[in-house]
């Protein structure tokens, strides 16, 4: 090999080298910022999900139970401060079980050897128990309910224009089909269903329990998203319901012990309220009787 093969060789190698570093510093994951080792493939950018060894698909949502883990192995390795509004659920933050495709295992626990059966979007529906605890399959949450405020509701805007402002804004910024997605503005409340059942999702189709967490985090002014092109909406006082295929199994222990003690005192209540019913009635069956009695014997003396 000559020198100017030798020369060339070296550029191309160099080059490619430059290309490579490039495309590493170069490729930035749009839809998750909680990723790592970034590298373009085919045209497309591909990162690996922080705190699980697993490559996701920039270009589209990574599923909630790898946004969780990362945010979780954020949170516990100092790289990332805990947002001022950082909440998961009921439950807080917990480091999920994801499995090989990146999605919840059914059964979470939190370390402690307290464990729960959780559906598809992460959130618990059984009551906590021992790691004996058995859950069969993954829920799936077919249904997602977001209530919120219209923070602009003063201002006279058009129902119909607000309902599809923001049926587009969870079309373009999530990915998700509008078949899926169902706004309703009764002002000053913003009513958002999203509905999908396991046969309306394709294998390419964004997850409405992923949808519902990127919104949540973008509502929180912790957004996943990297890309600044869309803004994310601005509601207030946002309430997100879940509603699997099947109903939780929940049983009294679920409740806080501020809410027994209501129940208790309105039980107490009802007890008490019964009980003053009997005695009054009691007594005035008593005072009925004796003024029976008094008139009979008025009515002998007058007869005397």
């Amino acid at each position: 090999m000559g020198f100017p093969s030798r020369a060339a060789f070296l550029l191309g190698t160099l080059l490619a080298l430059a290309a490579t570093v490039w495309s590493q510093e170069g490729c930035k994951c749009e839809k998750n910022k909680r990723t790592t080792n970034c590298s373009i493939l085919n045209g497309v950018c591909q990162c690996k999900s922080i705190g699980f060894d697993i490559t996701v698909n920039c270009q589209t949502l990574t599923s909630k139970c790898l946004l969780m883990k990362a945010e979780v192995t954020g949170l516990k390795s100092g790289r990332r401060e805990r947002p001022e509004h950082a909440y998961v659920d009921n439950d807080g933050i917990y480091d999920p079980e994801c499995d090989a495709n990146g999605f919840f295992k059914p059964k979470q626990c939190n370390g402690t050897k307290t464990c729960w059966c959780v559906n598809s979007a992460g959130v618990r529906r059984t009551d906590k128990s021992d790691q004996n605890i058995t859950c069969q399959e993954v829920v799936r949450t077919s249904w997602i309910i977001i209530e919120a405020k219209y923070p602009d509701s003063n201002t006279e805007l058009d129902k119909a224009a607000i309902e599809s402002t923001i049926g587009k804004n969870f079309k373009d910024r999530y990915l998700l089909d509008e078949k899926h997605i169902s706004v309703m503005y009764e002002k000053p409340l913003i009513i958002v269903h999203l509905k999908q059942n396991a046969s309306e999702k394709g294998n390419t189709d964004v997850d409405i329990a992923d949808v519902a967490y990127y919104f949540e985090k973008d509502v929180k002014e912790d957004p996943i998203i990297t890309t600044v092109v869309d803004k994310p909406l601005k509601l207030e006082n946002t309430v997100i319901y879940y509603v699997d295929d099947k109903a939780p199994e929940f049983t009294m222990k679920r409740l806080t012990p501020g809410v027994i003690a209501v129940i208790v005192v309105v039980i107490l209540a009802i007890v008490a309220g019964i009980l003053v019913l009997i005695f009054t009635r009691r007594n005035r069956g008593k005072y009925e009787k004796a003024e029976i009695k008094e008139m009979n014997e008025i009515q002998r003396e007058l007869n005397s």
